[in-house]
Parts: C-alpha cells; structure tokens; sequence
C-alpha cells in the first residue's frame, strides 16, 4: 500500500486535477494499491480564513468571498463532470455542505465572534470540497472510489487550529476502515476530530501529516507527497536560481531543511515515517516522470557533506550578558525556563565559551515579550548591574548548511565563513549542535540571497562560479569588452566552470539593469530604449540593493566623479577592475585608502590596464616585490598612444593630422592634450613608484614638455588640434634632427629611487626603446636580480581591444579569488 498527497498547487483548478487523474489511472492499471489524500484548492484555505475573520468584524463582505468560493467548487464539478452521470449528485451534495458553512458563516457575523473552535469547523470546508469533488471525478474516470472525510478515523485533542493526535486510537480507526473498505479511498486532509466529532485541524500543512498518519496506521511501504516542486531541491530555488534536487537524504536531514524554512516538507510529517521506517518521496505533479526525492533513514556515507541550504528569512536576535553570568549554574535555565513560561519558541542558541553572554533567536513578534520575561527574571541582577538589560538586534536572518556528512569531513566551517566573508557577509551569531548535523549563522536579512547563492555556489557548485558584472562605460574600450565577454562565456562556462553576467550598464545618458544578466545580443538597443537616466549614485544603490554575489564594478571610463565612489563600492564588499587611472593616481592618502578598505572588505581593486592596457606590468612589478628583488630603476615608454604618434609621424603627414588619428583609433585619451603634455605619462609613473612603496604624487613628476608654448592654453580640442597644425614646421624640425642623427623621439619616463622623470628624448639605436614601433610600450626594470640584463615587458600599449582584454583578464582573475 502506497500513501499519495496532493497539495493545493497540484489542485489548484480543473486541468491540473485532470493531470492528476492520469498519474493516478497509470498507478491504477499498473496493479498499485494505493490512498490519496487532498488539501483544498489552491488559495481556499486562506480565503475560508479571511472569510471568517470578516463574518466576526461584522463586515458583510464574507458573502461575496463565499459566492466566490462556492462558484469556483461548482465551476470545477462542471469542468471535471460535466455531461456524467456523476454531475448532477456531486453538484447538489456540494450545495447542502456549502448550504451549511453559509449558515455557520451567517451565525459568525451574527455574533462577531469566530472561536478557534468554530474556525477550524470552516476550513474543513476546503477539504470537504475538494476531496469529494476529486474522488467523483476519479470515480468517472474509471478507479472506483470512495470519500473519506479524515475525521471518521483521526483522532486528537481539543487543541483546536493545532491538535495533537491520538496516536494509538487513530492506527486503530485507520486499520479498521481500510480493512472494511476496498475500493480506493479518497481522503481529505489537514482536519481531524476530538471527542464528541468535533472538528479539528492540523495545523498549517497538516494535509502532509495526514498522509504520513494513514501510512503508518497501514504500514505502508511508502508515502508519496505530490507538489509543485521537482523533490526536495539545494536550496529555495526562487532565490538560488542553480539550485537542484536532492535525489536523496535522511529524515534527520530533512526535519533540519524543514526546521530552517524548506516548505516542501511540513515538520511532523516525518514522525509518523520515522517511527515506522517508512520512506518519503516528494514528486513532482507537472513532471511526473521525474524522480524527486526518497527521505529514508538510510544515508549515503559517500555522499555529499552539505545536502541541502536553507533559512529562516525574518528572526531577532535577544542576547543576554554581564559580568555576573561568569561561572554562575543556573543562568541558561533561568532564561529558557523565563521564555517557556512566556510560551516562546526559540530558533537558534549560541553562547561563548567565556560564559559572558548567551544570545537566542526568535521571531520577531515574540522579541519585547522575550525581553519582557527575561529581564523580570534577572531583574535582582540587572539592578546590581552585574547583568545587562536584554539587547534585541532587528531585521535578521539565519541561514544554515545542512549534511549528515558534515561530520566526518574537516574545513566545511571554514568554507562557509570564507564563502560569507569573500562576499561582505557578516556572521552575527553561530550555533552548531554536537551532532554536526547542521551549521547556523545569523546574518543581517538584507544579505540571506546574497548569502544562499554565495553558500550554495561554494558547496554545491565549487567547479562553477557566477560573475555579476556592473559595468560604466560602453565606448570603445566598453563596449569591446562585452563583445569580448559575450564570444567567450560559452568557453569559460565549459572550461574554466564560469559565467559573466552583465546585470548592470550605464553610458553618459541612461542606465539598465538585469539581475538574471543583460542579454549581451541585444546590449546597444536595451541601453538605447531604456527609461531610466544615468544618475552614479542611484547606479552604486542599485548595486548594493541587488545585493548579488561575486558582484565586480567594471569603470571603463576617465572620469573622475565615477573614481569618486570607488570607496563607496569597495565599502560595499564590490571588487573593481579598471583602466581609469584617476583614482590610483591621486593623493597618495587616498590611494591607500582604497587599497586598505578592498584589504578590509575582503575583495579585489584591480587596475592592472592603468599603466600598459593589457600587458602585465604592475602584476610583474609586484611579483618581483613579493618574491624579495629589490627596484632600482623603472624606465618606460608609458604611453601606446604617443607612441603610435611618433612611429606614425614621419614628415609625410602632419603632426595634428596623426594626432587626430591616433584619437580616432581610441589610443589617446577623449582629450589628447593629456596624453601630450605627459600628464598621462605621469600618472602612470605615479602608480608604479606607489607599488614600489614609494609615496610619490603627481605633482613630484618632472615632466619636460615638448609642445610648443601657448599650445596647452586653448580652449577645446578642435582649437588644440588647429595650434598643432598652425605649428607644423616645429614638429617637422624636431623629427628631422633626431633622424639626421639615425634616433627616433620617444617619451621616456624613469622612475630612480624616489625621483621621476618625464621628457621627449631622441633615442639611439643602442637603446631598447629604439625598435619600438605601432602603439608599443616598453618598461625596463633594472633590479638585484635583472641587473646586468634588465627585465622588459614589451606588447601593445593602447587600443580598444587589448586594454578590454585586459580588464576582460582582471575580471576572471577576481573570480578565481573568489
């Protein structure tokens, strides 16, 4: 014999109870013994609640509400039964029950009262309804049926909206019945009844435990909860969009995923099965071939150590503490006995080995009652000051990892806090019982998704890792770099376990956001049509409202009100990568402080492509640093675009002409005058002295300009443009006297203990710098170790595709971190 349920999302309305009269014709021919219990219809346990709730207020509306409930019933007998002969009886015998609850509805409003006594005698009607209407559809259908109202052989106290059942005296009745009654019995769920027939309920999915009550009066060999949900799957997949089902776990294991909020699986369901020995599979209405999940008491010692993640969205935290807790026996009794007296639950208990304080988790509701009976308590204590008043922290959650497994595998507590802390998650409060059976964290309750998606991509999907990007600027640089991520996802996704999402783009006029990430095809057009204007502080807010893990800022830009917030986004635990160099390039007291808050939040400030694009200099510079080589002298070609401009200027053309150029190939800054007058140049020397440790800003580069006096002084670009081709016959002589000599111009920067140096020199063929050609960079260092053969790090310096190739490298690089 095998024990099925239905839940209200699999009877929701007429086509889904046609599905489930096939699930239940195949059991039927395929020889099965078999009962079925239902709850009501989807949504009517809750509309019978609020029915009642507005009879006892006197208000009139409970009659439109039960027009409603009674249609819909008829609607269904009509869709299911219409044109049988079974039509005509079903419809009338659902009139006189609905005859009744209008009349206990009408003495309800009468008397404004709607005892829980009286209350539970209405939501039967949900039941009453569905499983009759069901069992006459099942029975046209060719399975002979019977209805069997739940309350003929459960059997419970007066504990009315949540009775306690009568163990023996129920087993009893069920074995009886069924023993009397062949036919498939079709039996309502969640209601019962007390001494006397008086109607009682369950509790809130008490239709589970109902099943699992006719299981174990009937030794079934297993219990069937059919929903709407593929089995018990990692975590709630509405907030873990990757989460997956569990083929299979132990009643322990799922009496802690029900515990910490799994709403598949409804808490004393288990008992029934646990006792018994009887296996649980939850399946699945809407994909019946699927295999769910089996919950036995057998577990599989090979098998994973964390089975599933869950939490309990909204909970406070009460900590009690004070000096006068230190060593004193009694003081955890004194609290809990305080609590229970007061009729509290508690969720979760922590307390430090010190004995100072024991902290506890409740509901919110239940926290200034808590405090309440806790302080009278120790309210001797308290007015001695050896105890401190009760402290309530607010808007909490906790999350848990749960695994029989746990406990014969080191480094899971550790995997979890690095999880957390690599995504700015603070843990409140933890708790782990000795069973190792589950680890539990109070975190603030703006973090749980942030914090499931983190926990459950660290344990269950530690080969694959998702990558939210947030990234501002989509001109040359950006929006070759989402090109670039669009052609290479597939790649990273199947060899290197990674996904990029773009989920948030911004451009100089508006900004879109997706947290299921922007479809990369379509990224010009949804930036275009987007309503939303650009706004850099309402951009960081939307970062930090998503709230999504592995979240990385992407500044394509050279602006320096963008630079401005980088603070505010590392101070929200968000890595950035970017070859804006304003921000490590200004006050040196601010570039430390960046580095020492992406130190302190745990996360990656990367501007690798501030100083050569996609060439690895600063990377290089550090590791000699980190591996003990001593700096002696940087020497650099620094700029990719001045060096296209003299590689490119021969005479032929003009200098503005190639500089002009040069601007329209994107190797320049928007403004070329920075790149000319050596202020870029300068940035860049600045950054790399700083990652040598010297203190040095910009304004302590000497920088010999090379541009004619007054070029510097106009206005706009078009007007700088127009002074260099005004000035021509000085360029013109400048290149011819280097190349009389066989030199080529470069500008040089050199970097010699704490000096820096920046100016245009005529270079020799002698010199590495002299075979330079394109928009090539090249940095020298000389150091203990290269010190008669300098290390040189040569490649292209400017240009869209290998500076976002670059931030495109820097972006896995802070994924693997992570």
């Amino acid at each position: 014999m095998k024990v099925l349920k239905f839940g209200g999302s699999s009877v929701g309305h007429p086509d889904r109870i046609r599905g489930i009269v096939a699930i239940l014709k195949r059991y039927y021919a395929a020889g099965d013994h078999f009962t079925v219990v239902f709850s009501a219809f989807g949504g009517v346990t809750d509309q019978l609640i609020e029915m009642g709730q507005l009879a006892a207020q006197g208000n009139d509306r409970y009659g439109q509400l039960f027009a409603e409930f009674s249609d819909r019933h008829q609607s269904a007998i009509t869709a299911l039964l219409g044109g049988t002969s079974g039509y005509n009886e079903t419809s009338q015998q659902l009139r006189r029950s609905h005859e009744v609850l209008k009349n206990l509805l009408y003495g309800i409003f009468l008397v404004r009262e709607a005892s829980p006594r009286t209350m539970d005698y209405v939501l039967s009607f949900g039941e009453r309804s569905s499983a009759y209407i069901i069992s006459q559809a099942l029975q046209q259908a060719g399975i002979p049926t019977e209805f069997l109202d739940a309350r003929r052989v459960i059997k419970t106290d007066k504990t009315f909206g949540n009775a306690k059942v009568n163990f023996e005296k129920s087993y009893q009745k069920i074995k009886e019945h069924f023993t009397q009654h062949p036919k498939v019995q079709v039996v309502t769920g969640f209601i019962a009844s007390a001494k006397g027939g008086l109607t009682t309920t369950l509790g809130r999915g008490g239709s589970d435990y109902t099943a699992s009550l006719l299981a174990a009066g009937l030794d079934a060999t297993a219990i069937e909860i059919w929903t709407d949900v593929n089995g018990v799957l990692t975590a709630d997949p509405r907030r873990v969009k990757k989460a997956f089902t569990i083929p299979t776990m132990t009643y322990a294991e799922a009496m802690e995923m029900s515990h910490f909020g799994a709403k598949v699986i409804y808490p004393p369901t288990l008992m029934p099965a646990l006792q018994r020995h009887i296996p649980l599979y939850i399946k699945n209405t809407f994909a019946p071939e699927f295999e769910g999940t089996k919950v036995s008491e057998k577990g599989n010692p090979e098998g994973a150590a964390v089975r599933g993640i869950s939490s309990i969205n909204n909970v406070a935290l009460c900590t009690v503490s004070g000096t006068g807790m230190f060593g004193v026996p009694g003081i955890a009794a004194r609290i809990f006995g305080a609590l229970a007296a007061a009729g509290i639950n508690i969720i979760l208990i922590t307390q430090g080995s010190s004995e100072h304080a024991i902290s506890f988790a409740i509901q919110p509701a239940a926290a200034e009652e808590a405090k309440r009976a806790v302080e009278e308590a120790f309210a001797f204590e308290i007015e001695r000051g050896v105890v401190n008043a009760v402290k309530v922290e607010r808007e909490l959650s906790v999350v848990a990892i749960i695994g029989e497994n746990m406990r014969y595998q080191p480094g899971i507590s550790g995997r979890l806090f690095r999880a957390l802390g690599q995504n700015g998650i603070n843990a409140i409060a933890i708790a782990q019982g000795s069973s190792e059976l589950n680890v539990s964290v109070v975190i603030a309750k703006e973090d749980e998704t942030k914090a499931l998606n983190a926990l459950h991509e660290s344990f269950f999907l530690s080969d694959y890792k998702t990558l939210h990007l947030f990234i501002v600027g989509v001109g040359l640089i950006g929006g070759t770099l989402i090109e670039q991520i669009r052609k290479q996802n597939g790649y990273l996704r199947e060899r290197r376990g990674m996904e990029v999402k773009v989920v948030g783009l911004a451009n100089s006029k508006k900004m879109v956001f997706d947290g299921e990430g922007i479809e990369l095809k379509d990224w010009k057009n949804l930036l275009h049509t987007a309503q939303t204007p650009v706004d850099l502080a309402v951009f960081v807010g939307r970062m930090r409202d998503l709230n999504l893990s592995n979240s990385i800022f992407v500044d394509n830009t050279a602006d320096s009100e963008i630079a401005a917030f980088y603070e505010t986004i590392l101070d929200e635990s968000i890595s950035i990568s970017t070859p804006n160099k304003i921000a490590t390039s200004s006050s040196y007291l601010q570039y430390q402080r960046l580095k020492y808050i992406a130190d302190k939040r745990g996360v990656q400030f990367r501007y690798e492509t501030n100083v050569g694009a996609g060439l690895p200099v600063i990377s290089t510079l550090r590791d000699l640093i980190d591996s003990g080589d001593r700096i002696a002298k940087i020497e650099g070609v620094l700029s990719g675009s001045l060096s296209y401009i003299f590689n490119t200027f021969k005479g032929e053309r003009s200098f503005a002409t190639v500089v002009a150029e040069a601007k329209d190939k994107g190797f320049t800054e928007p403004d070329p005058r920075i790149d000319l007058s050596g202020k870029d140049v300068a940035r860049k020397i600045v950054i790399l002295a700083r990652e040598t440790g010297v203190a040095l800003d910009a304004e302590q580069v000497k920088i010999e300009g090379f541009l004619p006096e007054g070029a510097m002084d106009v206005g706009s670009v078009e007007d700088f443009l127009r002074v260099l081709e005004y000035n021509e016959d000085y360029f013109t002589q400048l290149h011819r006297r280097a190349a009389q000599d066989g030199r080529v111009l470069r500008m040089v920067a050199t970097l010699e203990g704490e000096r820096a140096t920046i100016g245009v020199q005529a270079i020799g063929p002698d010199n590495p710098f002299y075979t330079l050609s394109g928009s090539d960079n090249m940095i020298v260092f000389t150091t203990d170790r290269y010190h008669s053969r300098p290390l040189v790090v040569r490649g292209p310096g400017a240009g869209a595709e290998v500076t976002a190739a670059g931030v495109f490298a820097e972006i896995i690089q802070i994924g693997n971190f992570s």
